[in-house]
This record gives structure tokens, C-alpha cells and sequence, in this order.
């Protein structure tokens, strides 16, 4: 019998300490890419070594009971070619509770709820560029594109439990601002994911002075083809956006259009993607519009170690630029082109 216990509190030891153990995770991802810029009369080419949401990460869990879990995360960018002077940049960081029965709740620094629906951008490497609205020096070139949602100080995310039967996932958001010097205002988001697991998705999302300031509404879906044609393993996507900048002109409006194919005839899983992307009236501004056209491959060596290969080109037409307190200035410095091609090499563990 007293071996029996001793037996019985060791294996609940060992449990204990593997539970309390974190997973350490991250990935590198190097690319070189040429890249030839215009703006107006301004124009420069050379080639770039690029880090792409490169990372390192710290999470776990932890009972609290036999319903509810601890949860914590610390994930940091690592910008590996250290081009800024800031090699480590916070991502998602926080602290919650996982419940059976009332959801997850995380508390910290999180990624926006508008992002929860977005399956649909394919670009990698360089053309990851989503959320560039503007550039912020009169000397600079940027490849421009509509807001994107991106990660939120001092905020609270809830994610609601999944219920059998129904493919629904809704999450929402609450951010708060601290800083009473300022006029910006707390903020909120919600999103719902219809997914059935069956080849076909949909989302809504909306937030509100969370990813910038003013009111954000986006919605997406994809078709896996290959769910009706096992032949055909093409997954098409699509995204429409409006942004309602407080400070606008106008609203931002914007779309995505992407598909994807696995390759059967390499020794190795391959997949090639393209992506169109179009946005009028960037950052609230009359005219100030660009559109953006992508073409790429991967090729996994392994499961965790891709190989990226990448061509294209962005067009923007009235660019306006800010200056370094964030004052938006009137006029433009002409129209803009960016066109670049690349590929590196991608490891996780």
C-alpha cells in the first residue's frame, strides 16, 4: 500500500513539473531580396537582406483546477539583420485563463480580433506588407497597402468556447487607454468565423479606435477546390476592407484577392501563390490609391524548414507623407512604384 502511494505521488510529480514546464519556440526567416524603388524623381535599387517576422517565444499552461487552466505567453520579434537598432520588439505577450465551460480570457499585449478572420494573405518575405498605409519621410519609398490589424497594449481578449455541432468561433476585444494626455479613446473589436471544416470559410470583423483611429470592418472567405475536385488543390481567397479614418478625407476601401497550389511533381511538398491587392483613398486621403500584384512558391525541405521564392509589384498614385510627429502633410510627392524579387530560407522550431 505504501508503495502504492509513494508510486501514486511521484507520477503526480512528474505531471505537476511537466505541466509547469514552458515550450520554447521561434522561428528565423532570411531573405535577399532586389528591390527598385521610384518616387516622383527620386529613384534607388540595390539588394537587401531582410528579416521576416523572425521570433523567439516562451508558453505553457498550468491547472488551476480540474475546468480551468493558466495560460501565459512571452513572444518577442527578432529582427536578426538588425537594421533599427532595436533587436527585440514585443508580439503577443499575456496572461489568462482557459475555462471549459466560459472560454479563454487573455490579458496583456495581444494580436487585434480583426486578424482572427483573415486566412486569405499568402504573401511572404518582402511582400508580407500588409498594413503600410503611408510613409512617414519625404525621402522615403514604401510598397503601400491598406491597414492592417496588428497588436494591442494594455488589452483583453475573450475567446468563447467552441460548442459541438455549430463551426462558429467568435472573439472580441477590449482596449484601454491609459494615457489621459492624449485624445484617444478606449476601444473594442469582435469577429466571427464560420468554419465547417469542409473547404469553405467565412469571417466578419469589426473594431473600433483599436487599429486606428476610427472604425475598421472587414470580412474574408476561401474555397478549398480540391474539397469537390481532389485533383485540383487550389484554395481561393478573397478579403474586402473599409477603414473610417476620424481624421479621413474619405474612407479607405480595399480588397484581396489570393490562391494557392500544391505541387505534386517535386521530391518535396511544393506550393505556388499569388496575390492581388487594390486600396483607393490609403490613410483616409482623397486619390491617394495603390494596387499590388504577387506571384510566389515554397518549397518545404522539411516541415519546418521552407524554402521561399518571390516577384512583384506595387503602384501608388498621389503619395502623401507625415512627418515625424505624425502630422499628415498636405499635397503629394508623385506617384510611386516598388518592384522587387527575392527568396531565403525559413526555420522553426
Amino acid at each position: 500500500m505504501k508503495k502504492l502511494l509513494l508510486a501514486s505521488a511521484v507520477a503526480a510529480l512528474s505531471v505537476s513539473a511537466a505541466n509547469a514546464a514552458p515550450t520554447f519556440y521561434g522561428k528565423v526567416f532570411m531573405t535577399a531580396d532586389y528591390v527598385d524603388e521610384e518616387l516622383g524623381n527620386k529613384s534607388d535599387d540595390g539588394v537587401q537582406i531582410n528579416s521576416n517576422g523572425s521570433r523567439l517565444g516562451l508558453k505553457g499552461s498550468e491547472p488551476l483546477s480540474a475546468n480551468t487552466d493558466v495560460i501565459y505567453q512571452l513572444e518577442y520579434a527578432v529582427d536578426v539583420d538588425n537594421d533599427d537598432d532595436q533587436t527585440f520588439k514585443n508580439r503577443d505577450t499575456f496572461l489568462g485563463v482557459k475555462n471549459n465551460t466560459f472560454g479563454e480570457f487573455r490579458v496583456g499585449h495581444n494580436q487585434s480580433t480583426t486578424d482572427y478572420i483573415n486566412n486569405v494573405v499568402v504573401n511572404e518575405g518582402y511582400w508580407d506588407n500588409l498594413g503600410t498605409t503611408k510613409i512617414k519621410s519625404e525621402q522615403k519609398v514604401a510598397a503601400l497597402n491598406m491597414a492592417d490589424s496588428g497588436r494591442i497594449s494594455n488589452s483583453v481578449v475573450w475567446q468563447a468556447p467552441k460548442i459541438d455541432g455549430i463551426p462558429l468561433q467568435f472573439a472580441a476585444m477590449y482596449a484601454n487607454d491609459d494615457d489621459i494626455s492624449d485624445d484617444n479613446n478606449s476601444g473594442w473589436g469582435a469577429s466571427l468565423m464560420y468554419d465547417q471544416g469542409q473547404g469553405f470559410t467565412a469571417g466578419v470583423a469589426y473594431d473600433d479606435d483599436v487599429n486606428l483611429a476610427g472604425s475598421l470592418i472587414r470580412g474574408t472567405a476561401t474555397l478549398d477546390l480540391a474539397t469537390f475536385n481532389s485533383g485540383f488543390p487550389v484554395t481561393l481567397g478573397g478579403l474586402y476592407q473599409e477603414a473610417d479614418y476620424d481624421y479621413g478625407d474619405k474612407k479607405e476601401k480595399g480588397y484581396v484577392i489570393s490562391a494557392q497550389m500544391g505541387l505534386t511533381n517535386f521530391a518535396k511538398p511544393a506550393t505556388i501563390y499569388t496575390q492581388y491587392n487594390n486600396t483607393s483613398n490609403l490613410d483616409g486621403v482623397d486619390g491617394f490609391d495603390s494596387s499590388q500584384i504577387v506571384v510566389g512558391g515554397k518549397y518545404y525541405y522539411q516541415k519546418n524548414m521552407i524554402a521561399h521564392a518571390y516577384i512583384g509589384q506595387n503602384d501608388a498614385d498621389n503619395v502623401v507623407w507625415v512627418d515625424k510627429d505624425g502630422k499628415r502633410l498636405s499635397g503629394n510627392l508623385g506617384d510611386g512604384k516598388v518592384f522587387a524579387f527575392g527568396g531565403g530560407l525559413e526555420y522553426k522550431f
